[in-house]
């Protein structure tokens, strides 16, 4: 049924829950595993406050910071996959859209399902604070499971 599956996430509660989901249907079907990260880009601002304060490499602190971010993130989903028995790659992405970031990926990789997790807001709120999960649904053809 799937061969290659794309989970992501933040590190939160609620995408561990996506991730969990997506590793059973993973052992079920035989499938492998990436894992996506996907953080912003440190803002020019910041650079430059960091530069200005005497910080060297700003730009490079910042990149070893995120890395350590999702090594952390990473670290539990990639014991429980090995646990599972199921192949398990991983992967970070900086972008300052994080469903344009998951849609390349997906495509680029030949994922046939991606698995995300949604807070489910709805009008006002999801205006405002918008959803990556339906940016991912609107951008491409590969199905998604949304984990709730």
């Amino acid at each position: 049924m799937y061969s290659h599956i794309l989970l992501t996430s933040d590190g939160s509660e609620l995408a561990a829950k996506g991730v969990e989901h997506g590793l059973a249907i993973a052992r079920a079907a035989g499938a492998e595993v990436t894992l996506l990260y996907v953080n912003e880009p440190i803002p020019l601002s910041d650079l430059r406050l960091a530069a200005s304060g005497g910080m060297t490499n700003p730009l490079i602190r910042y990149e070893e910071q995120m890395e350590a971010h999702f090594k952390t993130i990473s670290a539990p989903i990639e014991a429980k996959a090995r646990e599972m028995g199921i192949s398990l790659k991983t992967a970070r992405e900086t972008d300052t859209l994080p469903a344009e970031a998951i849609v390349r990926l997906a495509k680029n990789s030949g994922v046939d399902l991606i698995v995300m997790a949604s807070h489910g807001r709805r009008g006002l709120s999801k205006m405002l604070l918008g959803s990556q999960t339906a940016e991912v649904l609107v951008h491409t053809a590969i199905p998604v499971l949304v984990v709730r």
